[in-house]
C-alpha cells in the first residue's frame, strides 16, 4: 500500500476526514524514503518537521559528551516522529531523530500545517492528539523498563517488541536498554533470543 494511502486511513481511524481536507492536507506532504542511518532532525537544530512512519523504524538519540550514541525511544510504523518539546517551542533540540533501517516517512512541515489549521478547523486538534498519545507512549515504555535487571530487559523488549528485535542492530537494542553490546550479546547467548 502506497504511503500516502497509509497515512490518510492511519488520520481517518481517529477523525473523520472529507476528500476536500485530504486533498489540502495531501497537497503538501512529502514522501522521502531514508536509508538506515539517516538523521532526519540533527541535534542543534529546531525541529520544524513531522514524520509520519509508513514503514521502517526511527530512533530518539541523545548523544553523550563522550560521543556514546543512547537510544531513548523506539517509532515504527504508524506512528508521527518529532522532537516535540522543541518543536512545540521552536527551540534547538538535544536529540536526534535517525533511521534504525530503511524507511519510508511522510513530511509535514511545520508551516504548512500551521496554514492548513485555519482551513481545516479541526486538523490541530487531531495532530495534538497524535503527538500526546506519542508522548504518553514514550514516558510509558521508558517506565515499563524501571526496576528490570539487564536479563529481564531484554526479554520484556523482546516479549514486547519482537519486530524491533529482528529489524535493528543489536547496538541500538543494548543502548536502549541500558547495557552495553557485549551484554547484550552474552544474554542472548545464554538462551534469551
Amino acid at each position: 500500500m502506497a504511503c500516502m494511502d497509509i497515512f490518510y486511513r492511519f488520520l481517518k481511524q481517529l477523525h473523520p476526514v472529507s476528500e476536500a481536507d485530504w486533498q489540502l492536507l495531501s497537497a503538501g506532504l512529502c514522501v522521502q524514503q531514508v536509508k538506515e542511518g539517516t538523521v532526519l532532525l540533527p541535534e542543534g537544530k529546531v525541529p520544524r518537521e513531522l514524520f509520519f512512519i509508513c514503514a521502517g523504524i526511527l530512533r530518539l538519540v541523545k548523544r553523550t559528551d563522550e560521543g556514546e550514541d543512547i537510544t531513548i525511544f523506539f517509532l515504527k510504523e504508524n506512528r508521527c516522529a518529532t522532537i516535540l518539546g522543541n518543536y512545540l517551542e521552536e527551540t534547538p533540540s538535544p536529540y536526534v531523530l535517525e533511521a534504525v533501517c530503511d524507511a519510508d516517512v511522510i513530511v509535514l512541515h511545520k508551516e504548512y500545517l500551521l496554514r492548513l489549521y485555519e482551513k481545516i478547523p479541526y486538523l490541530k486538534s487531531l495532530i495534538d492528539q497524535i503527538t500526546r498519545q506519542g508522548l504518553l507512549e514514550k514516558v510509558l515504555a521508558r517506565n515499563e523498563y524501571l526496576g528490570l535487571d539487564a536479563s529481564e530487559r531484554y526479554r520484556y523488549f523482546l516479549q514486547k517488541e519482537p519486530d524491533i528485535v529482528s529489524r535493528a542492530p543489536l547496538s541500538t537494542i543494548a543502548s536502549f536498554l541500558g547495557i552495553t553490546q557485549q551484554s547484550l550479546s552474552r544474554i542472548r547467548k545464554n538462551g534469551h533470543r
